[in-house]
């Protein structure tokens, strides 16, 4: 084992997260096989190390961040624990997922089984570009100490307490707000749409809603492109909500809202190659287009 980080995977924030590291002077590596063109074009941008497989990236790490989309974290865990028990090695794992409390604790019970240490993180903020303090990755855990020696190497490091799921669950209710405000954005305006009221609902919202128009009109284009992972994002933090005895029926709704989005020509869009030219109302018409009505 070296003093190697492995990012898994460099999607949009896997990828930019090694890449500022890299910046810093670590070694970064990943491992590439069965990933998809864009993975791994990402990688390459972001100067990340191919080592070729699983059980190599866990024998060549220290550290290991796990950066995908939420549906996929518990079996990427199960996947790491059985190379860790396959090599000998023991890196530290980092959870950074979009994962309910509940979720993440099944996965350091997997990690923590196969014999390694465990950190439980959530990331707020925007992908680190190497240009101010960058986003923040929430940590909690026995001991944080290998994540909090990277605070400011191109994000910020916030340790919150010894519990496994204080982090997650921060994130969860983070997420809530921002990602459920955009989906309600959507359920209004595809109602509105629906019922043939666009244009005199753009035009009292002019009149008396100006900054939230210009949100919906900047962010509604661009949330086909994301709408297939943030499903089970909006489904982890309906089960965070349920858990905490607080309805989760506000974010089932925004998974059902993901859903139609990405059923609709744009989510087979990346952030790399997304139509800026598209508009708020072309969106919307085209889901719309999708609604099934009782």
């Amino acid at each position: 084992m070296t003093d190697a980080i492995a990012v898994l995977m460099p999607g949009d924030m896997g990828h930019a997260t090694g890449r500022v590291l890299a910046q810093h002077g670590y070694d970064v590596i990943t491992c590439l096989g069965g990933r998809s063109v864009r993975t791994k074009a990402l990688a390459q941008t972001a100067g990340l190390r191919d080592v070729g497989s699983l059980e190599a990236a866990v024998e060549t790490a220290s550290l290991i961040l796990s950066i995908l989309p939420p549906a996929s974290a518990l079996g990427q865990a199960g996947d790491v624990a059985r190379a860790m028990t396959e090599t000998g090695a023991k890196p530290v794992y980092v959870d950074c997922n979009a994962i309910s409390p509940e979720t993440v604790r099944k996965i350091a019970d997997v990690i923590e089984d196969a014999g390694a240490p465990f950190i439980d993180a959530g990331i707020i903020g925007l992908k680190p570009d190497g240009a101010g303090p960058g986003p923040r990755f929430y940590v909690s855990g026995t001991d944080t100490a290998p994540m909090q020696a990277l605070d400011g190497k191109g994000f910020q490091v916030k340790a919150i307490g010894t519990e496994v799921g204080r982090a997650s669950a921060l994130k969860m209710c983070y997420a809530g707000l921002t990602k459920g405000t955009w989906t309600l954005h959507t359920a209004v305006l595809l109602a509105a749409e629906a019922e043939g009221l666009s244009k005199e609902l753009r035009d009292e919202f002019e009149y008396s809603q100006g900054p939230a128009l210009a949100v919906m009109e900047t962010r509604i284009p661009r949330l086909p492109a994301d709408s297939g992972r943030w499903i089970g994002e909006m489904e982890e933090i309906a089960k965070t909500f349920a858990d905490a005895g607080v309805t989760p029926g506000f974010h089932e709704g925004a998974a059902a809202i993901f859903r139609i989005l990405a059923e609709t020509p744009y989510a087979s869009e990346t952030r790399e190659n997304f139509d800026s030219s598209r508009s708020m109302e072309e969106t919307i018409r085209t889901a719309a287009g999708l609604l099934k009505k009782p």
